[in-house]
């Protein structure tokens, strides 16, 4: 069983036209989800390590005030297009189109205000919640009218997160959900005792403003290898990588897959990320720099937690050979992905 709660979580500030944010409690007996109308940011998530205690395995903030305030994107639902578009260009029959550049000569997450940094509107339902927003036409420079809904649903120890859209213009589209995740409990130093997989045989290389250089690679051989599970803190240095911030492609199909697995032997919790999208995102933090208070007054350093963002491949409205981005009018989008946590 999984009871649904509303409450008030706080007033938009006059300036972003006022307007309450809510936050929807989800609770099943294992896990604990809390997320609100503003960016349908999750900003709680309990889970229960192996003896049976819940932590909180998500970065954020406690107050309103840290999610309107420059972050970078915890717990949110980021779009139109998820991820870098180089510089925030592309052209669609004939006619180009110019974003807001927010990521060094790069458009980044949607732009100055994306999905992440807007109201929503919520739908309580049984097992969850539903938002619904408008995107209207030109909003940060896309085409088109854009019906958007994402659904939370709660069963069990699984979190589905739905995307749902419809256009009245060719856009790109790519949604996703920009959680950050430490299984140890958010506000531990790093995640390198994390045992991480993921089922991908190949990646994207990128070039320094981190835009996908056209090549999918073979993780053969590889520090991109994570088909088996490996500890990431002793493959950070085995690699002498700085850290993860790259799409790895996923089998291609609609069905739902398993595409990663992260495990943490301490605490023995397990989270398992299955999706129908063709590409994810996996990012170790490596812009964190402990400057940001969070919940609880916790710091969050480098390395302090991960992401695993399933989407389409970064700049693929620019690189045709790259899974379609493209939805057009009479068409829907439609993609959901599970976390889904145990205890081992």
């Amino acid at each position: 069983m999984t009871t649904v709660r509303r409450e008030v979580f706080g007033q938009m500030p006059p300036e972003e036209g006022g307007g309450e944010v809510e936050k929807f409690v989800l609770q099943s007996d294992s896990v604990r989800v809390e997320i609100l109308s503003f960016g349908c940011i999750i900003t709680t998530l309990e889970t229960k390590d192996k003896a049976g205690q819940f932590s909180d395995v998500v970065l954020g903030f406690d107050t309103l005030e840290g999610y309107t305030r420059k972050h970078p994107f915890f717990g949110a639902v980021v779009g139109r297009v998820a991820n870098r578009i180089a510089n925030g260009r592309f052209t669609l029959d004939g006619k180009e189109y110019q974003l807001f550049l927010n990521n060094g000569p790069n458009s980044l997450h949607g732009g100055a205000k994306g999905f992440d940094k807007v109201l929503w509107s919520p739908q309580v339902l049984p097992n969850g919640v539903r938002f619904f927003r408008l995107s209207p036409n030109g909003e940060e420079g896309y085409p088109g009218d854009l019906k958007v809904w994402v659904t939370y649903t709660l069963s069990g120890g699984e979190l589905a997160i739905n995307y749902q859209a419809q256009t009245s213009k060719t856009t790109p589209i790519s949604l996703t959900n920009h959680s950050y995740f430490n299984l140890a409990g958010q506000g531990s130093q790093d995640v390198y005792d994390h045992e991480i997989s993921i089922e991908a045989d190949s990646y994207l290389p990128v070039d320094d403003t981190k835009i996908p250089t056209g090549e999918v690679a073979a993780v053969q051989g590889t520090g991109f290898d994570l088909r088996k599970p490996v500890e990431l803190g002793k493959h950070l240095q085995k690699f002498h990588l700085d850290g993860f911030d790259h799409n790895f492609c996923l089998h291609q199909g609609q069905d739902r897959r398993l595409v990663a697995r992260v495990f943490h032997p301490p605490t023995g919790r397990t989270m398992e990320v299955h999706t129908t999208q063709p590409g994810i995102q996996f990012y170790t933090g490596n812009n964190l720099d402990g400057s940001l208070k969070g919940k609880g007054a916790a710091t969050y350093p480098k390395h302090s937690a991960f992401c695993l963002e399933t989407q389409n491949w970064p700049d693929a409205v620019n690189k045709p050979h790259f899974p379609n981005v493209l939805l057009h009018p009479g068409e829907e989008y439609n993609h959901t992905t599970w976390l889904v946590f145990s205890t081992a």
